[in-house]
């Protein structure tokens, strides 16, 4: 990549979002993994000479993180300042702005640009290359709940002037799109057509309403809370239509929705649903007319993900999983019925197995609800029938004998 840029005077930016410092994968500790992801974002700003590196929220997975995480996140804004980049990053869905914008106002000075606070997204970041100004504009996660500052309503809507009662539009496309029209209006006062918008949202590409659902749908993952407000959470990529670069974040996978319209998605999978995505980051370099091109750069793999289906017996002496046995596993065993000491027996071979589920083969699910499932049966009848959920095989008389006498034991307790 650094010869293919070696001519190019354009400004560099590195696209990067979703790193959820602090989230483990199914209690798996992902500490080395998040570090070792800055480490490699510390060399490629300095190896391809990055001018500023973008952070397209959700920098925490949760609003008060742990101590630990905060650590690598202040230790990585130092060591990108030290290496020459800015850095400009907006909160996600799972940030707390508030916190993570402290003293932003002082930290600009130095480089960094939080823009985390939804009154100043049409206040740009102003950057300057050979070319020119580059206006940078940060869109953090708009709750629509709460809505944007003195929130427009679309053309033709009544005049809320008029009537008291009518309530503002409170829903995503509604605050994205006056977001967007607000940094629209500040970047054409200024009369400069070279811009970048940093956003975490939802964002679908399609013509119709039902093509961007499919498309919504299609590109989600397990990792990623949902964001829907009445049974709709995303919005259209063409609100983003014109601008230099959209650098987007909320999707954890790898997006191209037009070539200035883009997901890095997020630098690890954070649920098997990710485990075939590719991870990384995009380097991009806009041109004298403000149009961008990008690059992908992969990010390193720390453990793969994988999922196993089959018998005990057969996972545990099969060389066809050979090549799996250092992975992160999910498991399913599908043994008619359910094995002693399974999980133990599996983590001799597979020592990072994280889940494990029992599905035996030719077994169909009851599809009942609890109360269908246990109307006029007796105690005895119902335990015998959780043994059977349990081991895939009916109790023993003598089970029964035990489970009888149990509950005459607890009968008697009881009525004393």
């Amino acid at each position: 990549m650094s010869a293919a840029f070696a001519t190019v005077l354009g400004m560099r930016f590195l696209h990067t979002s979703d790193w959820h410092l602090g989230r483990s994968l199914h209690r798996a500790d992902l500490r080395d993994a998040q570090a070792g992801f800055l480490d490699h974002l510390v060399d490629t700003v300095r190896g391809e000479r990055v001018d500023t590196v973008l952070v397209a929220g959700d920098v925490y997975d949760r609003a008060i993180p742990p101590v630990d995480a905060v650590a690598l996140y202040e230790d990585a804004l130092a060591r990108l300042r030290a290496v020459g980049a800015r850095v400009i990053l907006i909160s996600g869905n799972h940030d707390s702005g508030r916190r993570l914008g402290v003293n932003s106002t002082l930290i600009d000075a130095s480089g960094v640009h939080l823009r985390t606070r939804p009154a100043a997204l049409a206040d740009p970041v102003l950057l300057a290359d050979s070319h020119g100004e580059i206006a940078v504009y940060g869109v953090p996660y708009l709750e629509p709940a709460v809505g944007l500052p003195d929130l427009e309503a679309p053309p033709g809507s009544p005049d809320p002037e008029e009537d008291p009662d009518l309530e503002r539009p409170r829903t995503h496309e509604a605050v994205l799109r006056e977001a967007v029209r607000r940094i629209r209006r500040d970047a054409a006062a200024r009369g400069n057509p070279r811009t970048v918008v940093l956003a975490h949202a939802w964002v679908a590409g399609g013509a119709s309403a039902q093509q961007r659902q499919q498309d919504a749908e299609r590109h989600r993952s397990a990792s990623e809370r949902d964001i829907s407000v009445g049974g709709i959470g995303y919005v259209p990529a063409s609100l983003f239509a014109g601008f230099g670069y959209a650098a987007l974040g909320h999707l954890h996978g790898r997006r191209t929705l037009a070539e200035n319209i883009r997901y890095s998605g997020s630098p690890l999978p954070y649920s098997f649903s990710e485990r075939d995505q590719p991870k990384g980051s995009w380097l991009v370099e806009t041109g004298a007319d403000g149009t961008a091109s990008a690059d992908w750069v992969p990010a390193p793999v720390y453990k793969r993900l994988g999922v196993l289906t089959g018998r005990l017996d057969d996972l545990l002496t099969s060389r066809e999983h050979a090549a799996q046995e250092d992975h992160f596993l999910a498991v399913t065993l599908t043994d008619t019925a359910r094995p002693v000491g399974a999980m133990e027996r599996l983590r001799a071979r597979f020592p990072h197995i994280l889940t494990l589920e029992f599905k035996p083969a030719g077994v169909t699910a009851d599809a009942r609800s609890y109360g269908q499932k246990i109307r006029n049966r007796d105690d005895l009848a119902v335990a015998a029938e959780f043994v059977r959920h349990v081991r895939n095989t009916d109790a023993s008389g003598l089970e029964r004998e035990l489970l009888a006498s149990a509950f005459a034991v607890a009968l008697t307790q009881a009525d004393s």
